[in-house]
């Protein structure tokens, strides 16, 4: 009998599933179902698409020809409204029912709304999707000024593409720093600077209450809760995302903020699995459940997945994620999980240049590096070797570092 495999979400972790099911699985029914109206793309470039940096053929990955060449049947546009784990099958909104021997919930999140008045007003734009990237791009280009809501990493996105459309941009933050999670004032007033020289301002201590309207209903103005008025004619929101968690609702797949899995990427329903930005995985080099939306860790995760859903327990998913800016004149990389730990060090270690290491029990769990990425690898070494380093601090964050700069230490 052959094995039938359905695959719902076809963003890199869908994707790489789909291939390695394929290589694995030569004679099986692989279907890929995703609501999108196109095929996979490259979900990293599309920033610099809407920046005016890139037209769109590179950003494409994968064609409808591509799933067609491997026999692996390719459903766009197409929204699944049921998943019932007792029959194995899913429900597609034009009624056809797919029956299904393994399942991966590759399906994600959707941009969080802000909660305020006229937040659903033209020219205010949420970015995930590439069909996102198509209407911002438009968007600012007939745009002179902006407001940004979200200090994080696709907040930043929002900075860097109206810096390169010539933007006058608020970035509206209600902390003190960039990123406040994860950097100190010291590291964030890097990015600070960044921003300004292209013409983005830092607003700390800030928000939106509302934003104002036109005749039209265009967007003219994001007011905050302090009472002061930013002009705009176009505003980008990135507060986070809703992880689409509720097609499970009404299933034994047990969730929290995401959908759970262990470290082979299964969820409690044996024949389900899930993979991508919709996951809480048992995290080994953690030892605890953990959330991780970089493209890599997804793509890998997918695999992972894949390689589970053939002969459980074959293979586990052990990680160090990675996320790159590529916006400024200098590099910046966080890498594993920077808000987590115990205790963190930092350091400046030359102009334009910082690093800080998030630690737990004296092991590093992840870390943040402007200016100088040179380190980047050995730290990854030792955050997938768990070595003890918290007797070294003053090693690691020294000018130069590599692992050899270490001395063994017999502590775990």
């Amino acid at each position: 009998m052959t094995d039938s495999y359905v695959i719902v979400g076809d963003g890199v972790a869908g994707s790489s599933a789909a291939e390695t099911l394929r290589e694995a699985r030569p004679d099986a029914d692989i279907t890929v179902i995703t609501d999108e109206g196109e095929a996979l793309y490259n979900r990293i470039l599309i920033k610099e698409f809407a920046k005016g940096k890139l037209p769109e053929a590179p950003i494409s990955i994968h064609d409808e020809e591509w799933y067609a060449e491997r026999e692996i049947d390719l459903r766009l546009n197409t929204l699944v409204v049921d998943i019932d784990v007792e029959n194995d099958a899913v429900t597609t909104h034009e009624g056809e029912t797919l029956e299904y021997d393994a399942l991966l919930l590759a399906i994600g999140g959707t941009p969080q709304q802000l909660p305020v008045e006229n937040a659903d007003a033209d020219g205010i734009q949420h970015f995930w999707t590439f069909q996102d990237a198509r209407q911002i791009k438009e968007s600012v280009e007939d745009a002179d000024t902006g407001v940004i809501v979200g200090a994080g990493l696709l907040g930043i996105d929002f900075a860097a593409i109206c810096g390169a459309q010539d933007v006058e941009a608020k970035y509206l933050m209600r902390g003190n720093a960039w990123w406040r999670y994860a950097l100190s004032e010291e590291g964030a007033e890097i990015m600070h600077e960044a921003m300004r020289e292209r013409g983005v301002e830092p607003v700390f201590d800030s928000g939106v209450d509302h934003f104002e309207v036109d005749d039209d209903g265009h967007v003219e103005a994001a007011v905050d809760p302090n009472g002061d008025r930013y002009a705009c004619d176009f505003a980008g929101i990135a507060i986070g995302l809703n992880f689409n968690t509720e097609i499970v609702e009404e299933t034994p797949i047990e969730t929290d903020d995401g959908i759970i899995v262990d470290e082979y990427m299964r969820t409690n329903v044996d024949n389900v699995f899930a993979a991508g930005d919709i996951t809480e995985f048992h995290d080994t080099i953690l030892g605890e459940r953990a959330q991780n939306g970089a493209w890599g860790s997804a793509k890998e995760q997918g695999t992972i997945a894949a390689k589970n859903m053939v002969e459980y327990g074959s293979a586990e998913f052990r990680w160090v994620s990675s996320y790159s800016i590529t916006h400024f004149d200098f590099p910046f990389l966080s890498f594993g999980h920077p808000t987590l730990g115990d205790e963190s060090i930092e350091a400046t270690t030359g102009e334009g240049e910082w690093r800080k290491l998030a630690l737990k029990d004296g092991k590093i769990v992840g870390g943040v590096l402007i200016g100088d990425l040179a380190p980047q690898s050995a730290y990854k070494q030792l955050m997938r070797e768990e070595r003890y380093v918290g007797d070294q601090t003053e090693a690691l964050l020294a000018d130069g570092f590599s692992v050899d700069d270490l001395t063994q230490t017999s502590k775990q």
